[in-house]
């Protein structure tokens, strides 16, 4: 069960090894570990990021705009450094006001042992908050596995945009763009807690 700590909304989980991790909504004194974590990942992910998350400036504005309300996230952390971060951006139209996006990303040496589906649960109770009802991810076409982990908790292809988006090395891509119904998540993340998708998005 979670430990509420500080107002910071930070929190203590185990991992499905027992392992200790700290789940913490981001602040700008977070921006030195964030930006190193991000320049950790492999390069052959970070290529498929909307952003540059190895420039300082781009992590800066990013934690900003989570400081302003602007979109949520949160970090899972061990022994003071990063292995995991999640995102919530919320829609700035009227349009799309009902619409949350997600984005989660785990240091390689935590995957499949369950980060992933802590990290998603934590965003999903960001959006129930913000009275969110719908929650989208978007991918490169390359991204098969991120794309088979969430299908395994429910979200289905809503649309393929061909040659719609170019990665960090400037070659053009499909974007997936995939959704699901905020009540749909948390049936689906119930029964990941009971087992059903024991390595969706891990």
């Amino acid at each position: 069960m979670a430990v509420e700590l500080l107002s910071r909304g930070i929190e203590l989980q185990s991992l499905r090894d027992g392992t200790t991790v700290l789940l913490e909504t981001a602040t700008t004194e977070d921006l030195d570990r964030l930006l190193r974590y991000f320049r950790a990942l492999p390069k052959s992910e970070r290529k498929y990021l909307r952003f540059d998350v190895t420039r300082r400036e781009v992590v800066e504005r990013l934690i900003r705009e989570a400081v302003e309300g602007k979109a949520y996230r949160i970090l899972a952390s061990v022994d003071d450094e990063v292995v995991g971060h999640g995102a919530l951006e919320l829609a700035r139209d009227s349009w799309q006001s009902h619409i949350g996006e997600i984005r989660v990303i785990v240091a390689p040496s935590f995957r499949r042992r369950g980060l992933g589906a802590l990290l998603i649960k934590e965003l999903y109770r960001a959006a129930e908050a913000r009275d969110v009802e719908k929650v989208i991810v978007r991918l490169a076409g390359p991204q098969v596995g991120v794309r088979v982990a969430c299908e395994r908790l429910g979200f289905g292809v809503e649309a393929v945009l061909e040659k719609h988006m170019k990665d960090a090395d400037g070659e053009v891509q499909d974007l997936v763009v995939m959704s699901y119904g905020l009540d749909e998540v948390s049936r689906a993340l119930r029964e990941y807690n009971m087992g059903e998708h024991r390595h969706a998005l891990d």
